[in-house]
């Protein structure tokens, strides 16, 4: 099995991570362990970037909008040179 170290980590995260620990009636590296079980393991992150967009905004459900009815096309404009 691995083992990391972290450095620069707040006191306040220490002291909450230590208190969540006891109140699961474990040590803090157990509980560091299962949270990022719990966050790591959750589900894989999609590879692709519309699969992660629909995941994202799937939950919001689906938007119908009016659309303007369509108008005939303008007359393009004339770029060329004037005549004379």
């Amino acid at each position: 099995m691995a083992s990391i170290t972290i450095r620069n980590l707040e006191d306040d995260i220490k002291q909450r991570l230590r208190v969540r620990a006891a109140e699961h009636g474990r040590s803090m590296e157990e509980e560091a362990r299962d949270i990022l079980r719990r966050v790591i393991g959750e589900a894989p992150s999609p590879r692709n970037l519309a699969a992660a967009i629909r995941a994202r905004v799937a939950p919001a459900g689906r938007v119908d909008l009016d659309l303007p009815d369509r108008q005939p096309m303008r007359k393009p404009p004339h770029l060329g040179r004037k005549q004379r």
